[in-house]
């Protein structure tokens, strides 16, 4: 499976919001200098979350961004499909097998290709947005240690 930079992008942004917009709007800017994100691109991206009903923008000068789910209730299936449509195998599916008559490779590889899509449903379904701003704290933890004197 290939994954858009887009894709890779609304995933950062959606951590990024996980981690810094508890209850305050988070403005495109400081998402895209933490995250290392265009913000032009980064600004498409958060764009196309909202009108999927991913996230809300406020205006203003205390204006910025808000998840509108839990972290925990966010898949990376759900940015995924938001931001690039259905792209799970639909292979051989663009007639009822009814309306003609499969061909050799249909037969052969039809199973295959639905047991391939049930399967990344199933893994990008179950990874939330909480678990990857869980693992991108122990990250950063990693990277800046805490020294006490």
């Amino acid at each position: 499976m290939k994954v858009s930079q887009r894709v890779t992008y609304g995933i950062m942004a959606a951590v990024d919001l996980a981690m810094n917009a508890k209850e305050t709007p988070i403005q495109a800017r400081a998402i895209a200098r933490r995250q290392a994100i265009p913000i032009r691109f980064l600004e498409q991206v958060l764009n196309a979350m909202k009108k999927a009903g991913l996230v809300d923008s406020l205006r203003g000068a205390q204006g910025g961004y808000l998840l509108l789910k839990e972290p925990s209730a966010l898949s990376v299936a759900d940015i995924l499909e938001a931001l690039e449509g259905s792209v799970f195998h639909h292979a051989f599916q663009s007639q009822s097998a009814h309306e003609r008559r499969l061909t050799k490779q249909e037969l052969l590889l039809g199973d295959v290709w639905e047991r391939v899509e049930l399967a990344e449903r199933a893994v990008l379904g179950s990874i939330t947005i909480e678990q990857l701003a869980g693992r991108q704290r122990a990250i950063e933890e990693q990277r800046n240690p805490m020294y006490h004197i």
